[in-house]
């Protein structure tokens, strides 16, 4: 038998690691669980299925074939229990005998299709963790066996990925990643070298394509992955399996240095924008169930864990995964957390607020995300969006927000229109409605102008603009904020976006304050969008409910949104809302004398009910350069069982906007004990720069790019 050994562990390694078998220490409790799936999993009828739907029997039992002979292989190393190799050489004989008697699937996508799959990604899947498995396994087999492995199954998937697929190679995204990572690891596991060397430099060894542009381009310095944290947590599974045999086998690339530390900084950037309850923010298109249990991420955890070193965030996020990966960098992991808890309880994760740049160079905008605790401990978190577009997965939503409290999301994402994997729709794959409503500005918390979408839906040049950041301040515990400006995404119109959190002691949650300034010539309608969840509760104008309703628009996102209710405003328009046991109040107002709400829902020329049926209000202004401004209140509490409601009103009266120009913004706030003068910089400043403007015949005067003035209000007696 040809000397194998597996390529992501040594002896040593799997010794330390069978050390753990039995005990209650979180690598132990990994390899039980494992153990215990895979045995349930080998106790069914060996199956290697032909083709059927994306999604389908067929689809998923190639999945969970590859998945447990992963498994298998590293259990095999572990306990020596020679059923485990058994099982997996028995599903490779299989697939060896099958796999070329397969034509290329018979469901098209707009991806290439494979043999096994209706596209060539998920074949890169399976031929990485089936390449790691064969490593793991191949001491025990035959001269012969190993032979055939190859000739009938590795070999004809490289030329597969390397020749006929050669194009969609070196294309730098997500998929390339996981094909470059899958011909790399399968390469090194049949003892073609070439195959490493291309898979890190590119078919034509020129660095135009392979890992080391795929990570050099994807992320930017701060870490920040362009698609977005759904595409992250699937495309870091790769990323760090890669890394972990490139620091093995090819120790002069020094991976875990490269680029400025790039691997460590993709890792903290993807736990950093998660949301407090561990689901990351559904950013370009998304799923919005996606969290930092993810298995890839638990791989990235672990991983970090070993090159880079172990703090309190990484071991509270070990304790809510429950698992870590089964290999010495998960060891490292689990033998800090055991460590820890002998001294003391591991609390939650707490991950800083962090602007991170986007681009190769970090000059693409960036990604905000501002962090802070009411006195009770909760976490409310504020995203902003303005950085690039995100390529083909990209949403045209710059300068959007999200806002999270309380264990929820209050300005919600929509996320994607696809039923992933639901074969009846359209195959599981992006609906027509990703397009024409999920992707377009109005289905976002942003504002859309003359009822269009940033870009006029054009991906090419969404991707040659970029926001660009004005600042980002975070330092104080009162308020923090972040601006920045997207000055190229509609024709002849500049914008910028100026969000806080500010906490005052009468108030039970950090207050959102949000200011929308949109600067060019001629008149504009300006919609405001807000997307939230719960029942309204109240408002301070009147509207009209449709008997008959009719659709808000005819497109761009607007043939989509029925037109519920709607009413005129003036001043202040106030809509409150119940979400689960929560009240949140909207303010808002305008620089413009006119003001309407416009209450929708999606659904209209949905005639295959594809989209999800979810609320919106818009607010609506015309006007030319215009200011916008909003503040949302988190207050009170319900109770349906126990029929208790408690400040189902909040304290915030109004918003009011003192005046705005090129230089400068001033809104006044009231609270029920507070007056609130926030001042914003409309140009590029710095944190010692001087500003002084005039209001209605008054003065305000402050240093750096904002300032915020409260002044208690005496209560009468």
């Amino acid at each position: 038998m040809t000397k194998t050994s597996p390529i992501l562990l040594t002896q040593v390694e799997v010794s330390e690691l069978a050390k753990e078998l039995g005990r209650s220490s979180l690598m132990g409790k990994t390899i039980d669980a494992h153990i215990k799936d895979l045995e349930e999993f080998m106790a069914l009828p060996t199956d290697v299925p032909g083709h059927g739907e994306a999604g389908g029997y067929e689809h998923n039992r190639h999945k969970q074939n590859y998945t447990y002979m992963n498994l298998a292989g590293r259990l095999f190393q572990i306990t020596r229990q020679q059923h485990y190799a058994d099982f997996v050489i028995r599903l490779l004989e299989e697939y060896a005998d099958k796999y070329l008697t397969f034509d290329f699937h018979v469901q098209k996508n707009t991806n290439p299709t494979g043999r096994l799959f209706h596209q060539i990604l998920n074949e890169h899947c399976w031929l990485l963790y089936t390449s790691l498995a064969y490593s793991c396994v191949a001491e025990v087999m035959t001269d012969a066996q190993q032979q055939r492995i190859k000739n009938r199954i590795f070999e004809p998937m490289l030329d597969m990925f390397t020749v006929k697929y050669a194009h969609d190679f070196d294309r730098i995204h997500n998929h390339g990643i996981w094909a470059v990572a899958a011909v790399g690891i399968c390469g090194l596991a049949i003892g073609k070298r070439e195959y490493l060397d291309m898979a890190v430099y590119g078919i034509e060894r020129n660095d135009s394509g392979g890992f080391l542009a795929q990570i050099s381009q994807l992320f930017g310095p701060s870490g920040y992955y362009m698609e977005g944290p759904y595409y992250h947590r699937y495309a870091i599974r790769p990323t760090c399996l890669f890394a972990e045999i490139l620091h093995r086998h090819m120790p002069e690339v020094d991976i875990y240095n490269y680029k400025g530390k790039v691997i460590g900084n993709t890792v903290n950037a993807l736990l950093s924008t998660a949301y407090p309850n561990g689901e990351f923010p559904a950013l370009n298109d998304a799923s919005r169930t996606m969290s930092i249990t993810d298995m890839g991420v638990q791989v990235a955890v672990s991983v970090y864990s070993k090159h880079y070193g172990v703090d309190d965030n990484l071991l509270g996020m070990a304790k809510i995964q429950d698992r870590v990966w089964m290999h010495s960098c998960g060891l490292v992991l689990s033998r800090a957390l055991e460590q820890a808890e002998q001294k003391a309880s591991v609390g939650m994760p707490f991950w800083p607020s962090v602007e991170l740049n986007e681009g190769p160079e970090g000059t693409h905008g960036a990604q905000g995300f501002i962090r802070m605790q009411d006195k009770k401990g909760d976490v409310s978190q504020l995203v902003m969006n303005y950085g690039q577009h995100g390529m083909g997965h990209g949403n045209f939503d710059t300068l959007g927000i999200s806002f999270f409290n309380r264990g929820q999301e209050v300005l919600r994402e929509y996320g994607f229109a696809r039923w992933v994997n639901v074969e009846p729709k359209f195959g599981g794959r992006y609906l027509d409605e990703n397009k024409s409503y999920a992707r377009q500005t109005i289905a976002h918390n942003a504002v859309t102008v003359d009822q269009k979408c940033q870009n006029n839906f054009d991906v090419a040049r969404a991707d040659s603009v970029h926001g660009t950041p004005h600042f980002f301040s975070v330092d104080s515990d009162v308020i923090s904020g972040m601006s920045a400006f997207a000055n190229q995404h509609y024709d002849g119109l500049s914008m910028q976006r100026s969000v806080f959190m500010l906490a005052l002691d009468e108030l039970e949650s950090p207050l959102l304050i949000d200011l929308y300034r949109l600067a060019g010539e001629g008149d504009h309608q300006y919609d405001y969008s807000h997307q939230y969840e719960g029942q309204i509760i109240r408002t301070n104008f009147d509207y009209q409910s449709h008997q008959e309703v009719s659709t808000l628009g005819a497109d761009n996102g607007y043939q989509h949104l029925w037109n519920i209710a709607g009413g005129k405003t003036s001043d202040t328009a106030l809509v409150s809302w119940l979400q689960n046991n929560t009240y949140y109040t909207w303010l808002g107002t305008s620089s413009n004398d006119s003001g309407e709400v416009f209450f929708t829902r999606t659904g209209a020329n949905d005639p295959s009910f594809n989209l999800r049926s979810e609320p919106a209000f818009i607010y609506r202004t015309h006007g030319k350069t215009s200011l916008l401004a909003s503040i949302l209140e988190t207050h009170g509490y319900f109770n349906e069982e126990f029929e208790q409601s408690v400040n189902a009103r909040g304290k915030v009266s109004s918003i009011k906007v003192l005046g705005h120009d090129d230089v400068s913004s001033v809104v006044q706030i009231f609270t029920a004990n507070s007056l609130i003068i926030l001042m914003v910089c409309n140009q590029l400043t710095t944190a010692r720069s001087q500003h002084s403007v005039t209001f209605n015949k008054i003065n305000y005067q402050w240093t750096g790019p904002y300032a915020v003035d409260i002044t208690a209000i005496k209560q009468e007696k």
